[in-house]
């Protein structure tokens, strides 16, 4: 049940993406997603060529199955990301913050599968034009940067533009949501925050106890005069930030205010002054467990839901 184009195209037993997160989405967590029946990716973020080619090579020492690099079109060392998945030979590259359009040939010629992050419908069609292999619908209710729409009204207008498979991403974090993204026309979805609270995710205890304590209105917005909003866990750097903001504090203020925050997160746990990068669905997330018991729990769940809804009269 539920296996869908995407589950053929990567050559994975559920339609589950792991969100590719700087900094949280390191070799551990991919390979428990991997082996779990999803498809893991790390994420490169900012770092250069050499670091992601170790957690490349550690993931493959901890799972014989597909898995992915989710390359951030913003870092510096993006011409030396691409080159090395070319040369270890990742299965699947997702991509986000800008357009992977002069990479594309390259990569598909060597048999990755290509599938970028959107927000808009534009630019779903303008990368299926250049050769995407699938498009992930990102909603703003995630953790990290965010777009304008919502999933609810993204996906299903992407679904309607586009005739490759759309994975929906965003506001996802069980049972009912993945469902409920397969029924507005998504084939599979990618989750974040829900996998940040993995065991085996590297990530801070105390970052995962953020997310674990966080409520319904716990995130916030930050850095919406940069033109690169970004959803966190509302704290004092958040309200640094909006206090910032008001006073109308230039581009490099800002920026010179968030570098570092979320290492200073992820790694070393200061969830005050750190950047906490979630998604709304913080408030529905109350435990952490293996990768794969979050796995099984939501496609269980969601034959159960099936079930009752075909018997809804």
């Amino acid at each position: 049940m539920f296996y869908t184009e995407i589950c053929e195209l990567l050559n994975i037993e559920y339609p589950i993406l792991q969100g590719g997160m700087a900094w949280v989405a390191t070799a551990e967590l991919a390979a428990a997603v991997s082996n779990a029946g999803g498809l893991g990716i790390i994420g490169a973020g900012n770092a250069p060529g050499d670091v992601v080619r170790l957690e490349i090579q550690k993931a493959k020492r901890l799972t014989d199955k597909p898995f992915g690099v989710n390359i951030y079109f913003m870092s510096p060392y993006v011409d030396e990301v691409i080159n090395v998945v070319l040369e270890e030979k990742v299965a699947v590259v997702t991509t986000g913050a800008g357009n992977p359009g002069k990479y594309m040939a390259r990569l598909k010629e060597s048999g990755i599968k290509v599938i970028p992050v959107v927000s808009s419908v534009a630019l779903a069609k303008r990368l299926e034009r250049a050769g995407a292999d699938a498009i992930i619908a990102e909603g703003m209710e995630c953790g990290g940067h965010i777009g304008e729409l919502t999933t609810m009204a993204l996906v299903p207008q992407v679904v309607d533009a586009v005739n490759i498979p759309v994975i929906a991403a965003g506001g996802i974090a069980d049972a009912r949501g993945f469902l409920a993204a397969l029924a507005l026309g998504a084939k599979g979805v990618q989750m974040g925050t829900r996998f940040v609270c993995a065991k085996e995710c590297i990530a801070h205890h105390k970052y995962k106890e953020a997310i674990v304590n966080a409520k319904d209105r716990s995130t916030v917005v930050t850095g919406k005069t940069t033109g690169h909003p970004v959803r966190v866990i509302k704290n004092k750097l958040a309200n640094k930030f909006e206090e910032l903001e008001k006073s109308q504090a230039t581009l490099e203020e800002l920026e010179e205010l968030g570098k570092g925050k979320l290492r200073l997160a992820v790694v070393d746990g200061d969830v005050e002054h750190g950047s906490v990068m979630a998604g709304q669905v913080s408030g529905m997330i109350e435990d952490v467990k293996p990768a794969e018991s979050i796995v099984q729990d939501i496609m269980k769940g969601a034959a159960t839901l099936l079930e009752g809804l075909y018997n809804l009269r």
